[in-house]
């Protein structure tokens, strides 16, 4: 084996397998929490517009 041989695999057994995976893309995952967050904004609004306008004198 030569040096050049040698160092090619030294570097190889540095380099980290590919991992497997499985999951959600983080686009995705930001996806859900975007529409998570206004579906809880929505309801609180709600809530509170509902609240307020029980409580003001008719």
């Amino acid at each position: 084996m030569t040096p050049i041989d040698y160092l090619l695999v030294q570097i190889a057994a540095w380099i980290p397998a590919r991992r497997d995976e499985r999951g959600l893309s983080q686009s995705t995952e930001n996806a859900i929490l975007l529409a998570g967050a206004v579906s809880i904004a929505t309801l609180i609004i709600t809530l509170l517009t509902s609240y307020i306008s029980g409580k003001l004198p008719k």
